[in-house]
């Protein structure tokens, strides 16, 4: 595959960069994602009941905070450090997150993956629809080793995000005929033509069966399955 015509990562913070009132409201700025709120609270939830002393947080794509406010609404305070490509998510979140957090709330605009944080810092990493912004193979193994290395032993990161299927034949099934169903309905054809469009531009997803191989190749002691509908599907990895 191909990676030149995708986007770089200045358009795709660009682009974030005009959606903030969009994503600050999960029940309209998640339209296209399948299950978007049900795994909002899946995920933060059970982060919750896996960590009762949990202390650090990092959220490595954390547009404006809707997983950090879910989260802080069932535990706080917390030490929190938001990252996210865009300047006015990232201050969107900050100022939510602030409302609720007595901890320390730390932020940092950029790509995660040219970040230095300490090796063993973090209890939790969230990685919510910021993976399929990676590339070949090399840019998926050095993410996920870093990743990783920047939590302590029995820490997890826990993701959510665009899959794709290993057969050909079920990906057509499932994301255009499946998937864009389900586009249809929500709009119309223009509308899933659209989505398409800047998925195909945008995004390079991978199946959810590499991503769990992966997380155990870099030294993940324990990977599980959450959730998975279509194309979409919620996962975790523990240290």
């Amino acid at each position: 595959m191909t990676y030149s015509k995708k986007s770089s990562v200045k358009e795709i913070q660009e682009r974030f960069d005009q959606d903030v009132e969009r994503f600050s409201n999960l029940e309209t700025g998640q339209l296209t994602t399948l299950d978007a709120k049900f795994n909002m609270d899946l995920i933060t939830t059970a982060i919750v009941k896996a960590y009762p002393k949990l202390s650090t947080v990092l959220d490595i794509g954390c547009g404006a905070g809707n997983y950090d406010v879910s989260l802080l609404q069932q535990k706080s305070p917390l030490n929190m450090t938001l990252v996210d490509l865009s300047k006015p998510m990232l201050e969107r979140a900050e100022q939510r997150v602030r409302v609720l957090n007595t901890g320390e709330t730390k932020t940092a605009q950029g790509d995660f993956r040219k970040m230095e944080f300490a090796a063993g810092q973090f209890d939790v990493i969230i990685a919510t629809a910021v993976l399929h912004h990676l590339r070949d193979d090399q840019d998926w193994e050095d993410a996920f080793r870093k990743l990783y290395n920047w939590l302590k032993p029995g820490g997890s990161i826990w993701i959510f995000d665009l899959i794709q299927q290993q057969n050909p034949a079920l990906q057509k099934f499932v994301y255009q005929e499946l998937y864009g169903d389900y586009l249809i309905k929500l709009k119309d054809e223009a509308y899933r033509d659209h989505v398409f469009a800047y998925i195909e531009k945008e995004d390079s997803p991978r199946p959810l069966m590499y991503q769990l191989d992966m997380l155990r190749k870099v030294g993940f002691s324990e990977v599980d399955i959450l959730h998975k509908n279509l194309c979409f599907a919620s996962f975790v990895g523990v240290k």
